[in-house]
């Protein structure tokens, strides 16, 4: 399962354990190995670790530089995959659900270790999935937003009806087009909800991929 913390990736875990067909053995999750964060949430690896616990999956971290070039990139998740291969593991579990030239990198560079993706909540209404995530029980807090999407007010808020009714137009219900990201501390599966408290809020800037524009901002809530 690629684990990235998130309610995408907790919803799909949901259906994957569900399915009989299926046996669940990993969670793969990309780290900052410098901040020791998940990468692009921004979550303290303890808290990572914390959700594997209670999950009760062995958590396999990838551990990859600030900023690493595509190259680096799949020389590293291409190492991280082959010893599971090896072991036996012949699928990858994935939260996507709209981003198609995503999912066909993903299977390209699966493809390159013998495995297949699978993706449990693929072209489903986004609207759908999150209530079907709140109708189950599943508990989020949101831990990253792009300010080209959300302002900072919505950095540290639950994921629930009223986040949801507050969306500005435009912004996709499940953040598919990276509008945020958030932190799952309750689950169905979970052996029980993860404590924390909520720290300070942490704007930081990225280069930007869209010609014309230079950098992109994001907010950050820290979790502890």
């Amino acid at each position: 399962m690629n684990w990235s913390g998130g309610k995408d990736s907790a919803l799909a875990l949901y259906h994957a354990l569900r399915d009989p067909s299926y046996q669940v053995t990993h969670l793969l999750t990309s780290i900052n190995a410098h901040y020791q964060r998940v990468s692009m949430h921004g979550v303290r690896v303890a808290l990572l670790k914390a959700q594997a616990q209670r999950i009760g999956l062995p958590l396999v971290q990838l551990a990859l530089p600030e900023s690493p070039g595509m190259e680096e990139y799949e020389r590293l998740m291409h190492d991280a995959l082959a010893p599971l291969q090896a072991q036996g593991v012949s699928q990858a579990i994935f939260g996507d659900i709209y981003l198609e030239d995503l999912r066909a990198y993903r299977e390209q560079q699966l493809a390159r270790v013998g495995l297949g993706g699978i993706f449990p909540l693929w072209q489903r209404p986004t609207a759908e999935l999150l209530r079907e995530y709140l109708d189950l029980g599943f508990q989020a807090v949101v831990v990253c937003v792009n300010e080209q999407h959300l302002d900072a007010s919505f950095c540290g808020r639950l994921l629930d009806a009223d986040f949801l009714r507050d969306l500005p137009p435009g912004v996709d219900p499940c953040g598919e087009n990276g509008e945020y990201h958030s932190f799952v501390f309750d689950a169905p599966y979970f052996s029980s909800p993860i404590p924390f408290v909520r720290g300070e809020l942490v704007r930081r800037t990225y280069p930007a991929p869209t010609p014309g524009v230079t950098e992109v901002g994001f907010w950050y809530c820290d979790l502890i």
